[in-house]
């Protein structure tokens, strides 16, 4: 069963979980010591003789518990597959990855090319009948999947991607441009798209010109900014089986996302600059609201598949933990002529 995580950065959320949980041993021990300090072992248990100590400590259980479903419900797990079949209406668009190292700066967890790939899927996710394509660039150019509506076969070839050196170096991003421009497969001047996500390194590529050429043609350009653009990134490299930093001339090299650039290629063709940063973006709603907008034209009746939601499961069954929680109490039921009864 292929499962998927959409939100893996909600895995932070499991150290609060385990805070709490240190705290809530740590009173129970410290509330131990306060009744050893100040009473004997006789008048504690009849101080505590209401008190049910299981109970408690049952719901702390359910309590962190719930909390740890709860984080697993915003990671938005999903698995199955569902397909249906819509009357495809959309736009064409060529998603332009980066894979230079310098995409493997760690100023965006788990790195900069990492994030850009699940912006990806973010973005695929609301696709409803757009063509998509993938190219990607590093020191040449290549188109990894011509446009398609097959969006699984996207996915794969993004699974396969990582960062390289072509034989110029550097990133060449007027190059992807030019590529992508050229494989549109269709002479009407509307509804086309670029996308490109970069930090905004160029090693002369004439960027700029390329993505104004494009405008010409009808075809917007958009940069999604990938990286800090004050203090930059490390680029993690191996040597001889150690992990390393990328350096210059005995200095490490610290990697800066280029904002100015990538406004400049977007302005040019009259598309828009997204300012990721380092920050977590919303990339479904980018795309529909900005990308997308304004609709597109028809295309043939497709089959296509989703991977389905899980979230709910898990967000359920903490809500009905926390719902047990709440009806529990801590005191202890006492037995009297046959009877329960709960002090």
């Amino acid at each position: 069963m292929d499962i998927r995580f959409n939100h893996l950065e909600s895995l932070y959320w499991l150290w609060a979980v385990l805070g709490l949980a240190v705290l809530i041993i740590l009173s129970f021990k410290a509330r131990k010591r306060v009744l050893a300090r100040f009473a004997t072992s006789n008048l504690a248990t009849r101080l505590t003789r209401g008190t049910s100590l299981p109970r408690k400590r049952l719901r702390a259980v359910l309590l962190l518990l719930a909390l740890v479903l709860t984080v697993f419900s915003l990671l938005d797990p999903r698995w199955g597959i569902r397909y249906k079949e819509v009357q495809q209406t959309g736009i064409d668009v060529f998603f332009v990855l980066d894979t230079s190292r310098s995409m493997l700066a760690e100023d965006i967890r788990p790195n900069r090319m990492e994030r850009a790939k699940q912006y990806i899927e973010d973005a695929m996710d609301t696709i409803g009948g757009d063509r998509v394509g993938l190219v990607t660039f590093a020191g040449q150019a290549n188109v990894a999947v011509p446009l398609t509506l097959d969006y699984g076969a996207l996915r794969l070839a993004l699974d396969d991607v990582h960062a390289r050196e072509g034989r110029r170096g550097g990133s060449m991003a007027g190059d992807a441009i030019r590529l992508a421009m050229d494989s549109f497969t269709d002479e009407m001047d509307d509804h086309k798209a670029i996308v490109i996500f970069s930090d905004g390194e160029d090693m002369g590529s004439y960027p700029v010109e390329a993505a104004a050429k494009a405008g010409s043609r009808g075809i917007k350009v958009f940069t999604v900014g990938l990286g800090d653009s004050i203090d930059g990134g490390r680029i993690p490299v191996e040597a001889n089986g150690q992990r390393m930093f990328l350096s210059w001339e005995g200095q490490e090299v610290w990697s800066k996302m280029n904002p100015a650039l990538l406004t400049e290629i977007a302005d040019a063709s009259g598309g828009a600059y997204i300012p990721a940063g380092t920050g977590n973006l919303d990339m479904g709603i980018v795309y529909g609201d900005v990308i997308a907008g304004g609709g597109g034209r028809d295309h043939e009746i497709a089959r296509i598949e989703e991977h389905v939601p899980r979230y709910q499961w898990f967000a359920a069954i903490a809500l009905l933990l926390v719902i047990v929680d709440s009806l529990m109490t801590d005191r202890r039921p006492i037995r009297r002529r046959g009877q329960v009864v709960t002090t």
